[in-house]
């Protein structure tokens, strides 16, 4: 990530703020040679209505895996005790 100082992108934020939001560049802001932040672009994501057509996207276990997968966690709460589960949010 190239570094660049803090006066530099204040005399041109416009300029940064558009490298990065269309660009997807990253900097590090430099003062005095120390770094002090980073000026990066958001991660890119989904929004929450989009969730149910991302769930249907995903593959599907076959009735062997599923199966499977249900008897490992059958088998992993047999091995967990209450005692060992404790309180998670103790007051």
């Amino acid at each position: 990530m190239p570094e660049v100082t803090v006066t530099e992108v204040a005399r041109h934020f416009a300029d940064y703020l558009n490298r990065v939001a269309y660009r997807r560049e990253s900097f590090t802001l430099v003062r005095g040679r120390k770094a002090l932040a980073e000026l990066r672009p958001l991660p890119v994501g989904k929004r929450l209505s989009e969730l149910p057509a991302v769930v249907a996207s995903l593959p599907r276990l076959s009735a062997a895996e599923a199966s499977g997968f249900a008897d490992d966690l059958d088998a992993a709460r047999r091995e967990l005790t209450e005692s060992e589960l404790g309180d998670a949010w103790p007051s």
